[in-house]
């Protein structure tokens, strides 16, 4: 088993909006994985997002964990996709915080 992949987003909406913001984006996850044909099915409880993501014979599977300021996301990453666990890192960082983008307003 390999060590979970953590990624901490850093916001100011407070624990609230930031859940309601995710609860509303989530369903655009599976166009941003590569394939075309990803499954995700995601799920809470209280502040924490359980989420599975199943594509190209791989699945992922993270803790996302809804903070005043920050949202965790804990990735575990099987076998095969632990070599890009750097590149997957830094990907969450820049685009994780797109999970937090108000798309109630477009």
């Amino acid at each position: 088993m390999t060590k979970p992949l953590t990624v901490d987003l850093p916001h100011q909406l407070g624990a609230e909006e930031a859940k309601r913001r995710m609860q509303g984006s989530i369903g655009k996850l599976k166009d941003h994985i590569p394939g075309g044909s990803a499954d995700v099915v995601s799920s809470w409880e209280g502040d924490r997002m359980n989420l599975a993501v199943q594509a190209m014979g791989q699945e992922v599977s993270a803790k996302i964990d809804v903070h005043e300021t920050i949202v965790r996301v804990e990735v575990m990453l099987p076998g095969m996709l632990s070599f890009f666990g750097k590149q997957i890192e830094g990907y969450l960082k820049s685009k994780g915080g797109q999970l937090l983008e108000d798309k109630s307003k477009r």
